[in-house]
């Protein structure tokens, strides 16, 4: 497989984007991984990238985009930071991969199990983590749950992590007009979804397709 060309990447869909995150990771839970010659990747894409998306993602070290999807060299831009929070930063890179570099799709994937959202759901405070874990503390409270609200209830943790998902998702739209701008107009897509990290396999919630 090719990396991403400019033309390759101008002619997909926001749909289109899914779709390949969606074969990538059927491979991946059925151990098929695509053929690729990731050295001739990296000759490819020496004078430029075009990646199709760009993924947040939580930074542990059981979901890197590319082996979840079964990716190549240059296919996706990734910003990792723990809990898939939402900050500035984060919106001015997926503005930049967006609007200048032409990506189509914006994913926010959580994943099962999340120590950030444990942590959130403890109210942990630990130097600098603090003021993470409190960007994840409205996704705890906005759980309707009746029953242990801590990280020894499974159930509620995997509640709040979707959550945490469904509103970084608002975040997006609500804190970036240019991205805003550009869902509503249907050059690009952004979905929510979530990694279990027991089976490999990745949920996508259709409704927050925007």
């Amino acid at each position: 497989m090719k990396a991403y060309t400019k033309e390759t990447q101008q002619k997909l869909t926001p749909a289109d984007a899914i779709n390949i995150l969606k074969e990538g990771n059927k491979r991946f839970v059925s151990n098929t991984k695509a053929d690729r010659n990731l050295l001739q990747q990296v000759e490819e894409t020496a004078e430029g990238q075009h990646p199709f998306a760009i993924i947040l993602s939580c930074i542990d070290s059981r979901t890197s985009s590319e082996l979840i999807f079964d990716l190549g060299i240059g296919d996706v831009f990734n910003a990792r930071i723990a809990g898939n929070v939402v900050n500035e930063d984060i919106l001015g890179s997926m503005e930049f991969a967006c609007k200048v570099a032409g990506s189509k799709l914006i994913v926010v994937l959580g994943h099962t199990s999340c120590g950030a959202i444990k942590g959130a759901c403890d109210h942990v405070e630990l130097g600098n983590l603090t003021g993470l874990v409190n960007k994840i503390t409205p996704s705890v409270e906005a759980v309707d749950y009746i029953g242990e609200k801590s990280s020894k209830n499974k159930e509620f943790v995997e509640l709040v992590a979707q959550e945490n998902v469904r509103r970084a998702v608002q975040l997006i739209k609500e804190k970036s007009p240019i991205l805003s701008e550009m869902i509503q107009n249907g050059e690009i897509g952004l979905v929510g979804g979530m990694y279990d990290v027991k089976s490999g396999a990745v949920e996508f919630y259709s409704q927050e397709v925007a």
